[in-house]
Formats: structure tokens, sequence, C-alpha cells
């Protein structure tokens, strides 16, 4: 399943402004042992990333998001394809790709027995910044993450929500305009994980950074991602705006429910512009649609003029994590599974298993 890639203010395709170009991806590693199967973790990805845009890269433990994370920000070699970011690419410029992006990941990376402006300093070092525009930078992503009263304390003593927002102050630093953030708000309650997005906002809108993402909270996902790309065994199953992967899959679903004996109203269901499939239990029914708010008063009236009683109708909006089952076969988590760590060594996401070729 492949769905179309947008609108032209979030789209990628047709060269509109692209940051990251992934070009018929393949990752192999290696058997691990004599007599074993070497593993296909990356198999023929492409996709691209418009500027400005915040990207979802939404997929099962095991699909290959690490891997192609690790790839885009240089931390493996791809087997064959292609990656380029800003049009540089990945695999023959590795220190120039660096120098454009700012990284989060999902285990902190800060120094406890430093101060949150010292571990700051230090990744602005790293880049070759130092001296006083450091230091107004430092000050003002302080400030920005609501830091600004802690900078000069220790690591050790911030809550959790606190370093977060300082992972992504650090990873902000050096002011890149490409954002990767891999599961940043893993272990947050929801209020912390709503506090950390609504920086992310305000770092595209005040700075233009382009986020690519990755997250196992579908309703972040959902609300916040311009388009989102589906992997899956190492393979891109679907892309598109949120709402037309939900879309994708059926649209609303009409919940009515009839007088009990009432005379079946699926044939007059059925013609109506928009339904997408009827099924009947008993005196309920159950209509796949495409849009159900501007159906209920079809359906209400329809049954009416056909003597049929309505008890009651509903509208269920179609959710990623339905998008997820129907994509891949299975919930995006199971109840209880955690992150892995990635066989690849990177610093984040699930275990890219991928399967064997």
């Amino acid at each position: 399943m492949t769905v179309g890639a947008g609108n032209p203010r979030t789209s990628a395709e047709g060269g509109h402004d692209v940051v990251i170009d992934v070009d018929n991806l393949r990752m192999i590693y290696p058997a691990p042992k004599p007599g074993a199967l070497p593993t296909v973790a990356v198999d023929g990805v492409s996709f691209q990333v418009g500027r400005g845009e915040i990207f979802g890269f939404l997929g099962p433990n095991g699909a290959g998001k690490t891997t192609t994370i690790s790839i885009l920000t240089t931390l493996l070699q791809p087997t064959a394809g292609h990656a380029r970011v800003e049009g540089i690419d990945v695999g023959t410029r590795p220190n120039d790709v660096r120098r454009k992006l700012g990284l989060v990941f999902q285990r902190s990376t800060a120094d406890e027995e430093l101060t949150g402006r010292e571990n700051m300093a230090i990744q602005a070092g790293l880049y070759g910044h130092s001296g006083t525009s450091v230091d107004r930078r430092v000050t003002e992503l302080l400030v920005q993450m609501d830091l600004g009263s802690v900078g000069d304390r220790l690591v050790k003593t911030y809550s959790g929500g606190m370093r977060r927002r300082l992972e992504l102050a650090v990873g902000m630093v050096h002011d890149p305009k490409l954002l990767f953030l891999d599961e940043p708000t893993l272990g947050l309650d929801p209020q912390g994980r709503a506090g950390f997005w609504r920086y992310i906002r305000t770092l595209r809108g005040s700075e233009g950074v382009t986020v690519f993402m990755t997250t196992h909270y579908l309703d972040e996902a959902d609300q916040l991602c311009d388009r989102i790309a589906v992997i899956d065994r190492g393979k891109i199953v679907a892309t598109g705006t949120p709402k037309e992967l939900k879309d994708g899959i059926g649209g609303d679903t009409l919940e009515v429910a009839v007088a009990p004996g009432a005379a079946d109203l699926s044939p007059l269901l059925t013609p109506m512009p928009g339904v997408k499939a009827v099924s009947r239990r008993e005196d309920s029914y159950r209509v796949k649609c495409t849009n159900g708010e501007q159906l209920i008063p079809k359906v209400v009236l329809a049954a009416e003029q056909a003597g049929i009683s309505v008890r009651g109708v509903t509208v269920a909006k179609p959710t990623l994590d339905e998008v997820f089952l129907e994509l891949t076969g299975h919930a995006y988590r199971e109840e209880g599974e955690s992150p892995k760590e990635d066989r690849s060594g990177g610093n984040g996401g699930g275990s890219d298993q991928g399967r064997r070729p």
C-alpha cells in the first residue's frame, strides 16, 4: 500500500526543496557465525524529506528504522543505494553531513557531573564553535527550553523532562537545520511529552528546522507529522500524510443502531456516496465511509423515509494504530514491550533484526 505524498507545502515529491533524499538503500549485515545467513535490515528503501517538514519514520522493532537512521547520520555505511543530506552523499562525505545534523537519542548523552551550560559548550566545541557567539547561543537556547534558571546546575539534579529539553538544546547548539529525534520522549509522562513537542514546534517556526523523528507514541506522530513513512521488514510499505494513511484503510466508521426487528437497512446504506462497506450484526450496522459527519443526516433521513427507527449513530475516526495493524498485521507495540538496542551498535531505536535473504 502506498499513499500520496501530500500537498505542496509538506511534500518533497517533484524536487520540492529536498533535504533528505534516499534512493534504493540496502543494508545487509554479514552472517554472525559460520553456517548462518546474512540479515537484510534495509531492503530497497526510497523516500524524500522536504525542507521544514516534520517527517515521521514508523515501524515495529526490527523493521529497519534504526539502521536507516544510522546510515543517514553516517554511523553506518550502506551495502548499496544512496542517501543524501542537503545534496551531500552520506557515504562519501560523512564529515560534511555531520555538520548539518542535530541528534537527540532516546538515551541521555549528557554528562551528569557537568552543568547544562557546560554540556552545551562542549558540544559546540566539538563542532568548532567557541567564543562569545557560543555563549549567546547557549544562553538563548537555555531560555528557549525553559532551562535558564537551572543552566548552571549539575545535570544529575535535573528531572526527566529537564534532561530531555537539555538534550534538545545540546542537539541544536551548533545551529543545525536538520534534527533527528529517535524516540526522544520515551519514558516521559504526558505533560512532559506535550512540553517537549511544544519546543520542537517552536524550533521549526523560529529556526526553520526540518525534523526526522521516530516514536512509539502514535498519537504524537498523528498530531505532529506532516508526512509519515511506515517501514516493515526492511521495506517502505506506505507513505503519506496522517490523514491520507488513515483514509487509505477505509476512512471513518459509522455505527448505526436501529430498533429491534426493524427492516434491513443495508440496501439503503450501500449505494450512498462515500460508503465503502456495510456490515450488519443483529440490530446494528457498521458503515465504512469517507466522511462520517456528512453521512449521518443522510442515513437518518433514509431510515425515517423507510419507516426504520434509528436508536443512535456514532462516528469513529481511524487511528494510526489501525493503519499500522492494517499494514503490518500486528499492533505497533505489544503490551509491555520495550525498545531494544539496535544490533548495529547505534544509539537508539529498536533492534533491526531484518529478515534473511
